[in-house]
């Protein structure tokens, strides 16, 4: 026998399989890509919004300006005005007032009416109704304080307390200087003849408004401050008078006028003589009709 070397097994070769791999479609991108970003993204944002301090509050913006008290002006509008300056509710300065502890007259008996000096005050964070209206009452301190006016001229040999109530009533009836004389005089001379001083101001300053019609009911008003009925000054004064008006009421010039009207705006009339201030009534009520009609 031949001998025959033992062959090797046969291998069977087996066909490998390739491995597809797996593609993603374009929509299937754009579903990976945004989560991945998404991940990241509250990787990166967790951390900052741990260390991330707190806004520091900013304060509020700070309040500096003026505040104007014209001449004139009634205790209770200065009182309103304060209070819309100083974003405060309605009545807070007028409650404030009777607290305050001004430095006024002892005739004024706690009542700043005539004191509340009209003039620019400055405003800022920390002003309040009590510092404005002290303020207010020190200046005309400092401007009614004189010998002049604290002792009265001799013309008129008047105290501080009746200067100031003549002056605010000059000031409500007259628009210039050389009026706010002659009203001065009247005034006086109604006085020193005991004659009421029938001030339409006055009135009006008992029915708490501003008006030139002044009706007979009116006139029957009780009220200290009505002068047609009431004799003599009115109890306070009816206003905050500037020193113009104090200058005319201190020294006004001589004259023998007893009667005065408006008859239009810069034409005052001043007379003596009742016949002939009818007349000028009578030709102001006609100038007011026809501005009516």
């Amino acid at each position: 026998m031949r001998y025959q070397a033992p062959q090797a097994p046969r291998r069977r070769h087996r066909k490998h399989r390739r491995h597809r791999r797996t593609r993603l479609t374009r929509r299937g991108r754009v579903v990976l890509t945004t989560g991945v970003l998404a991940l990241l993204t509250a990787g990166v944002l967790v951390p900052l919004l741990l260390v991330r301090e707190p806004p520091v509050p900013q304060p509020p913006p700070s309040r500096s300006g003026t505040l104007l008290i014209p001449e004139g002006w009634r205790a209770g509008q200065v009182y309103d005005a304060v209070d819309k300056a100083l974003d405060l509710p309605p009545g807070t300065t007028r409650v404030e007032a009777g607290t305050a502890g001004l430095d006024l007259p002892a005739a004024a008996r706690g009542n700043p009416e005539g004191f509340l000096f009209p003039a620019t005050y400055p405003i800022d964070d920390t002003t309040t109704p009590r510092s404005l209206l002290r303020y207010m009452v020190t200046t005309a301190g400092e401007r009614f304080g004189t010998p002049e006016v604290t002792q009265g001229s001799p013309r008129t040999s008047t105290g501080l307390y009746e200067t100031i109530t003549v002056a605010s009533i000059v000031q409500a009836e007259a628009d210039t200087e050389d009026d706010m004389g002659k009203v001065a005089r009247v005034i006086r001379n109604r006085l020193a003849r005991g004659m009421p001083l029938q001030m339409d101001s006055t009135l009006n300053y008992a029915l708490d408004r501003s008006t030139l019609d002044t009706s007979r009911a009116d006139t029957r008003v009780k009220s200290p401050y009505n002068t047609y009925a009431a004799p003599g000054l009115p109890p306070t004064p009816i206003g905050n008078p500037g020193e113009q008006a104090v200058r005319a009421a201190l020294d006004p010039p001589p004259g023998d006028w007893l009667y005065f009207v408006t008859v239009r705006p810069g034409d005052t009339r001043f007379t003596a003589d009742y016949t002939e201030h009818l007349a000028n009534v009578e030709e102001f009520n006609q100038n007011r009709r026809t501005a009516a009609s």
